[in-house]
């Protein structure tokens, strides 16, 4: 069903409608003004308040919902990580022993062998004066078979 309206009927309400957006018009305008000024009014009390609620949901619920994240991820893991730390323990006490070893080792080849250096000096010395002992014991021993054959040979002429 189509409605037949008159063209003039059509230019009055046309009309009047352009006289009230006349009318309307400072109103409106105004309705925009003070609807901003409002709005720029609802955002100053608004901002203090949603930035206290978010130092307020980091501080109390993100670290429970958090944690319930945490724990509910272990919980569901098929496989838990095995710990780490004491092989790699292990390993580090392993090599700090090895080294006070070594050093131990080094410490005591080190004093081994100024004993052994000692020690065969005191072996050379020793040697030496057995030496030079029998040197003048066999002298001692020459010049008597030296002065004894020179007799035999005094006593003979």
């Amino acid at each position: 069903m189509v409605i037949d309206v008159p063209t003039t009927w059509m230019g009055q309400v046309k009309t009047r409608a352009a006289e009230t957006g006349q009318r309307l018009a400072p109103m409106a305008d105004q309705a925009k003004v003070v609807a901003a000024q409002r709005i720029e009014e609802a955002r100053h009390w608004a901002a203090p308040r949603l930035e206290s609620a978010a130092h307020g949901f980091e501080q109390q619920v993100a670290p429970k919902v958090s944690s319930m994240l945490t724990a509910a991820a272990k919980r569901i893991d098929p496989a838990p990580a095995r710990s780490r730390r004491w092989p790699a323990l292990m390993l580090l006490t392993g090599l700090a022993v090895g080294t006070i070893g070594y050093m131990f080792y080094r410490r005591n080849a080190q004093q081994w062998t100024e004993h052994m250096k000692d020690s065969a000096s005191d072996a050379t010395r020793w040697v030496n004066e057995k030496a030079d002992r029998a040197a003048e014991s066999s002298d001692q021993m020459a010049d008597k078979v030296s002065s004894g054959t020179d007799e035999t040979s005094h006593e003979t002429s």
